[in-house]
């Protein structure tokens, strides 16, 4: 069998060896070690002397010497810390009395609540089957459909594997040697842009077929309002802000009387007044950021500096620059530290094995410094106008049940929204880098857990177990990976590829559509774990022939890979959630409910090709290039 040959075989054995059940971090080093010693092989040469064990050595520490991969765990133990410490029950009740008037109003607070759970942890599975367990039986009891219920948790469920921060995304950079940082910028719009898909097909769907989510019974709707707002209301007016403004500045009738034998304090009135303008607060700050960073910080560097005039001197007088000292011409290889062979027979047939996982250069540049254009400054104030206009539409309407809505939607929402802004925001302006944000994120989750109450010590163990379990899967896949990559590139396999893919003379967009389908087909079987780790190292040195932008190239990945959660036979989202449904809930309902959002996922992945820029904006925007 010539080299070639073994590179193929080896390619088509892994896919087989996984699709039995073997474990894919010990089925790539097995093969590899398999292949790449009858590579090496030599008989001259005792077999403990196989180069292969020398390969084994190196990609095994180049992979664990990647400083990027520290994020990992710190991602990973901030989403099961938030898991563990049960924050979602109030989240979910509050968002469906926010959005109690919307058709699907549980729906849509499941998908909400999906994904910003989803974006917090990360986790696939805790998001799946947290939801499962706490909006499946409330649809169910209200008269949803099942494949409604069961399409919405799942397909919201994946989203957190798309939408920063994403270990996916960690994962990717890390095989294909690209930033972080910018891979997180690429992916932010196309994410929420399939959310906001899915949104508009449940909305859609309960429009078009209202039985299929009936509305809520009046008493379902109706949020309950505490003694002391209702008194304030009684007492000043229906409307809750100028009844507040007034109770503040004029105390005396909402201090005359107990409220239902509740007592109303003055610091009480400021605290209510200070929750009721949070919705004006939150427009400021985000408008007065957006302001800043486009108008201020981001035109910092166009100031050109001044020219230095120096004085060049002839290299005969003497040079000042530093000079090795005598007898140090360059780091030299320890003896006998010879660099690896390829195998016999192999000379001039196959490409030197790649470079594995690259190093990824973070933090990123500082942020590329261009002009503002006029067109902001007319967006930003139509912006400014339009948010007024709803500011005042909404608290003309604000009564005692929107206030107490209000009220809930800070003490649940919030908290977890300030945490992944901050996460998020420290990534994207260059403020730190995605570890120390992992960091960041990880602490303000333990401080959220505390806040509540929910973390104990047995909880906190569960969180740093699974974390450890979770992580030491990532690392031997990365192992496994680099070997058997290295193994592949020295076989001759991936020349075999490229050359295939060569002589077919695609166009850039057969060879997207032709990639993009056949990772979706390997969806079917596969988890993306293996996909990116196994699959995608092939297709990546094509990109530079074909001029697709990698970060282009790596969120159609991100999102064609959200049907890998939603495919049968290897729906891994339907398994979690027919764990934790009633027992008259069957797969086959489940698969059904999922298959709209997969068709919905290539529809966002052709708005992403017809429209590059929902891509590629933030990040050459954020760093340039």
């Amino acid at each position: 069998m010539t080299q070639a040959a073994m590179g193929l075989t080896m390619l088509g054995l892994i896919v087989v060896v996984i699709m039995l059940g073997f474990p894919t971090a010990f089925t790539l080093m097995g093969l590899g070690m398999l292949f790449g010693f009858a590579a090496f092989y030599d008989p001259a040469v005792p077999w403990f002397d196989n180069h292969v064990f020398d390969l084994m050595v190196q990609r095994t520490f180049g992979a664990m010497t990647n400083e990027t991969l520290l994020s990992i765990p710190l991602f990973v133990l901030m989403g099961y810390v938030m898991e563990r410490g049960a924050l979602v029950d109030k989240m979910f009740h509050s968002v469906q009395l926010a959005f109690r008037r919307v058709p699907g109003s549980l729906a849509v607070a499941t998908l909400i609540i999906c994904t910003f759970w989803g974006i917090a942890s990360g986790l696939v599975g805790a998001v799946v089957v947290l939801m499962g367990v706490i909006a499946m039986r409330p649809m169910l009891n209200a008269g949803y459909d099942t494949r409604l219920a069961a399409g919405v948790i799942t397909a919201g469920g994946t989203l957190g594997i798309l939408i920063p921060p994403s270990v996916m995304i960690i994962v990717y950079a890390a095989v294909a040697g690209q930033s972080v940082v910018k891979l997180y910028a690429a992916a932010m719009f196309p994410g929420f842009f399939l959310a906001f898909l899915y949104l508009l097909y449940v909305i859609g769907w309960a429009l078009i077929q209202p039985k299929v989510a009936p509305k809520l019974p009046p008493e379902a709707q109706r949020a309950p309002i505490s003694p002391q707002v209702a008194h304030i209301a009684a007492s000043y007016s229906q409307r809750l802000l100028p009844a507040l403004a007034a109770a503040v500045f004029a105390p005396a009738r909402a201090l005359s009387a107990a409220a239902a034998g509740a007592r109303v304090s003055w610091l009480m009135l400021v605290r209510y007044l200070t929750l009721a303008l949070v919705p004006v607060l939150l427009a400021v700050v985000t408008l007065g950021s957006v302001w800043w960073y486009v108008t201020i910080y981001s035109q910092k560097d166009n100031t050109p500096p001044a020219p230095e005039v120096t004085q060049s001197q002839p290299a005969s007088q003497g040079s000042t620059a530093l000079a090795e000292p005598p007898g140090a011409e360059g780091l030299q290889e320890p003896p006998g530290a010879e660099a690896l062979q390829e195998p016999p027979g192999a000379e001039g047939s196959a490409p030197k094995a790649e470079q594995g996982l690259q190093a990824l250069g973070e933090p990123v540049a500082a942020p590329h410094a261009e002009a503002v254009p006029e067109t902001f400054y007319t967006g930003f104030w139509l912006t400014c106008a339009f948010v007024l206009a709803l500011l005042v539409w909404y608290y003309a309407k604000m009564d005692a049940e929107q206030f107490e809505i209000l009220r809930m939607l800070v003490s649940s929402v919030m908290p977890l929204g300030i945490l992944t802004l901050v996460v998020l925001g420290v990534i994207l302006f260059g403020i730190t880098t995605a570890t120390e944000s992992a960091a960041v994120g990880a602490a303000g989750a333990f401080l959220m857990a505390w806040q509540a109450k929910t973390l104990n010590f047995q909880r906190i163990k569960e969180a740093v177990f699974l974390t450890a379990k979770t992580t030491a899967m990532v690392c031997w896949l990365f192992v496994g990976s680099a070997l058997f990559s290295a193994v592949f590139a020295l076989l001759g396999g991936q020349r075999i590829i490229e050359e295939w893919v060569m002589g077919m003379n695609l166009t850039p967009l057969q060879f997207l559509l032709l990639s993009q389908a056949i990772i979706f087909v390997l969806g079917w079987p596969l988890e993306w774990t293996e996909i990116i780790v196994i699959f995608i190292p092939i297709f990546l040195p094509l990109l530079a022939h074909f001029q697709i932008d990698p970060l282009l190239f790596g969120v159609l990945v991100f999102v064609n890979l959200q049907a890998a959660f939603l495919s049968p036979p290897v729906a891994m989202s339907a398994f979690y959630l027919k764990g934790v449904s009633p027992p008259h809930v069957t797969l086959n309902q489940i698969f059904a409910g999922m298959m709209p959002y997969m068709l919905i996922v290539i529809l966002c992945m052709v708005f992403m090709y017809i429209w590059p820029g929902l891509t590629t904006w933030l990040p050459r925007y954020l760093y340039g290039g």
